[in-house]
């Protein structure tokens, strides 16, 4: 199978790191992956903060660079769920029919990595080892948008030599919510305050979660108060780069 890796503005400018380990992850599997270097920012900051308007542009940017893949796979569940749920109504508010329809055709070709590698692959099990106690963070977006369920759980049990700890209110909000931890600093630091003690309070030495942008407002938080835990993605778990749990924060 090929896929067309949309790797998002957030893990190609910061989190390099992040596409590499899913390439490697997904090559491992057999899979042929292409990266359309046309891709840009996807527009979930501008839709997220109101400018809608703004965001269109990246609409079609989006729909014109990915238009011939197969399968967009993207280790982002934020930025999917933007495609997925709100694409085809932004691609109307073009006012090129055209968009629209191309738009509509495409979303349900695009998954984020946990559902391609369960749903489309058919694999729980992709042969990783990480020998290290691990937090799995069920971010917002996988959780209540694309509606991730078990998926990423089921990934991360069949770790070899890896413990996952249970973490108390796991499925809370970590506070970040793109603009939200700006515009609602207060509200946005209590919360994660909540979420970095409780996984303080696991022993986990590494947390993991399917959106780096989330890792990256705890991560900030763990570093702060100089906490020995590191904040690692899904994918890269899966890819079994177990040396990033000897880094504080979101390693590069």
């Amino acid at each position: 199978m090929r896929v067309s890796l949309f790797v998002t503005c957030l893990v190609d400018t910061l989190y390099p790191a992040v596409g590499r380990a899913t390439v490697r992850l997904l090559e491992r599997l057999g899979v042929e992956v292409d990266f359309p270097e046309s891709q840009t920012c996807c527009g979930q900051l501008h839709v997220n903060t109101g400018y809608r308007r703004e965001a269109l542009p990246m609409v079609g940017n989006f729909v014109r660079a990915f238009a011939q893949a197969e399968v967009v796979v993207a280790p982002s569940a934020s930025c999917v769920a933007l495609v997925r749920e709100t694409y085809p109504e932004l691609a109307e508010e073009t006012g090129d029919p055209a968009l629209a329809r191309e738009a509509t055709a495409l979303v349900p070709r695009v998954y984020e990595l946990t559902e391609f590698l369960v749903d489309r692959l058919g694999v729980t099990d992709v042969g990783a080892r990480f020998p290290h106690r691990v937090a799995y963070h069920p971010t917002c977006h996988s959780l209540r948008a694309l509606h991730l369920g078990d998926r990423p759980r089921r990934l991360l049990a069949a770790v070899r030599d890896m413990e996952l700890v249970t973490v108390e209110g796991a499925e809370s909000c970590c506070g970040f919510g793109g603009t939200f931890a700006i515009k609602n600093a207060d509200v946005s630091a209590a919360m994660l305050s909540d979420k970095v003690g409780a996984i303080l309070a696991s022993g986990a030495e590494a947390v993991c979660a399917a959106d780096s942008s989330c890792l990256m407002h705890i991560g900030g938080a763990l570093v702060r108060r100089g906490a020995p835990v590191a904040t690692v993605h899904l994918a890269q778990v899966l890819a079994g780069e177990d040396n990033v749990c000897g880094q504080r924060g979101v390693p590069e």
